[in-house]
């Protein structure tokens, strides 16, 4: 079994409780938005210059080939850059976003890739969002429910979106 998430560390805690054999595929939009965020649009290294050119590559792998050139373009980034971003005050900037962003991948890049091994592994949850995005739109329509209404209504709607 297989799940893919956004990273949610909590979400992860409770799949893993639910679910303790399942396999997390982690979303690859998320994890490229949330780096390209870190980064920032205009990084001021050519560290983070270089690590924002690797991220923007990551929703286009598409194959076992293209997710081994990923994996050893920012393995070679690391090996790089490694020293580069430790000696950076940790108060700057520039560290925190390099920082952050490595653990992001560091953290992730052992789930990032089920989906090319399995056709049944979605790479992102945007199909789950658009169906959270209509069940919200539609469930504002009904405001004035009780909490017992509204918990059948949730009910219902997954029950005929699934059927």
């Amino acid at each position: 079994m297989f799940i893919t998430t956004d990273g949610e560390r909590s979400v992860i805690r409770a799949m893993k409780l639910v679910w303790p054999g399942a396999k997390l595929q982690r979303c690859l939009y998320h994890l490229q938005h949330e780096g390209m965020r870190w980064l920032r649009t205009y990084p001021k290294t050519e560290a983070g210059k270089d690590l924002r050119t690797i991220l923007s590559t990551l929703s286009g792998i598409k194959s076992l080939q293209a997710r081994d050139a990923f994996i050893q373009t920012y393995t070679n980034w690391i090996r790089k850059y490694r020293e580069f971003v430790l000696s950076l005050p940790s108060v700057s900037i520039a560290f925190k976003d390099l920082q952050r962003t490595m653990v992001l991948f560091n953290n992730a890049l052992p789930d990032m890739f089920y989906y090319l091994t399995d056709s049944n592994v979605p790479s992102t949850t945007n199909s789950l969002e658009g169906f959270h995005s209509r069940l919200k739109s539609d469930y504002q329509r009904h405001r004035g429910l009780t909490k017992e209404h509204r918990i059948q209504y949730i009910h219902w709607y997954c029950y005929y979106q699934n059927g």
